[in-house]
C-alpha cells in the first residue's frame, strides 16, 4: 500500500525549546489514523509543520511521494492535502451551503473574473450546478442536509465541526488532517462524527490523520492505527489494541492527569 504521508525525523524548535523531536511516521493511502497524546505534547505543532504553516527545523515531509518540506500551504494543498483546525473558522454570516460552496478550486469566478461571471449568470452555469449537487451530497454523507440553509452563527459547536469537515471535503482531498474535530462535542454527536469519517474513508479511499486528546474515546472509534506522542516525541505506533495494553502510554496519560488547561499545542 502506497504512503499518502511520510514524516521522517521531524524536529521543530520554538524560541530555543524543542516542541517536536525526531518524529517519524507514515499514513497509507486509504488509512484512518489517530494521533494522540497529552496536552502540550506537540500534536498540533506536528500538523502545522506537515501542512506548511510552520517551517520545520529538521526532517522531511512527503505527501504522495512529493517532498513538501518547508513549502507553502497552498503548494501542499494542490497535492491533495486539506486540514481543519481545532477551532472552526466558518463564515458565520453565511449559510451552511454557502460555506461549503466557497472552498472548491477552479471555480468560474477564480479564472474568468467577476464581470464575465455576471454576464453568463442568466444562462446558468453547469459547473456551479455540479458544485451545488456535491455540496448537498456532502451534507447527506454527514447526515446534516436539514442544516443547509441555517446560518453558521446559529449552529452548535458540534454542528459547526460537522460543517467544517464538510467544507474540507469540498476540495476533493486525498489526505485529510483533522485537528480535534470532536473537542467540546457531546458524546453521541462525537461518535456520529467518527462513524461518518470511518464510512467516508471506506467509501472514498481517502486518508485521514486525526488528532484526538481523549485516549479512551479514540480507542473505541474504529481507527486503523494510532500514533502516540509524548513530550514532543513518538512514544509508540500500533493498533488500538496494542495501544490499550501499553504501560508507557497509560503512564504518559496518568502523568498528565492533572493538566486541565486545555491550551493549544
Amino acid at each position: 500500500m502506497s504512503a499518502a504521508l511520510k514524516v521522517n525525523g521531524l524536529r521543530k524548535e520554538v524560541g530555543g525549546l524543542v516542541a517536536v523531536n525526531e518524529v517519524s511516521f507514515e499514513v497509507a493511502e486509504g488509512e484512518f489514523v489517530g494521533l494522540i497524546g497529552p496536552n502540550g505534547c506537540g500534536k498540533s505543532t506536528t500538523f502545522n509543520c506537515i501542512s506548511g504553516l510552520l517551517d520545520q527545523t529538521e526532517g522531511t515531509v512527503e505527501v504522495f511521494g512529493s517532498d513538501v518540506s518547508n513549502q507553502q500551504p497552498d503548494q501542499i494543498q494542490k497535492l491533495g492535502l486539506t486540514r481543519t483546525f481545532q477551532h472552526t473558522r466558518l463564515w458565520r454570516q453565511m449559510t451552511v451551503i454557502e460555506n461549503l460552496l466557497v472552498p472548491p478550486r477552479k471555480q468560474m469566478g477564480d479564472t474568468l473574473g467577476e464581470s464575465l461571471r455576471r454576464l453568463l449568470a442568466p444562462y446558468g452555469n453547469p459547473s456551479e450546478e455540479i458544485l451545488l449537487e456535491k455540496a448537498y451530497s456532502t451534507l447527506e454523507q454527514l447526515e446534516v442536509p436539514h442544516m443547509a440553509f441555517n446560518l453558521a452563527s446559529e449552529l452548535s459547536g458540534g454542528q459547526s465541526k460537522l460543517v467544517d469537515i464538510g467544507r474540507s471535503m469540498m476540495g476533493d482531498p486525498r489526505l485529510l488532517l483533522l485537528d480535534e474535530p470532536v473537542a467540546g462535542v457531546a458524546g453521541p454527536l462525537a461518535m456520529k462524527i467518527f462513524n461518518n469519517l470511518r464510512r467516508i474513508v471506506d467509501e472514498t479511499g481517502i486518508s485521514v490523520l486525526i488528532i484526538e486528546h481523549n485516549m479512551d474515546f479514540i480507542l473505541r472509534q474504529g481507527v486503523d492505527r494510532i500514533i502516540v506522542m509524548n513530550e514532543g516525541e513518538v512514544l509508540m505506533i500500533g493498533t488500538p489494541e496494542e495501544v490499550r495494553g501499553n504501560r508507557a502510554v497509560i503512564e504518559a496519560y496518568l502523568g498528565a492527569a492533572g493538566d486541565t488547561g486545555g491550551e493549544e499545542e
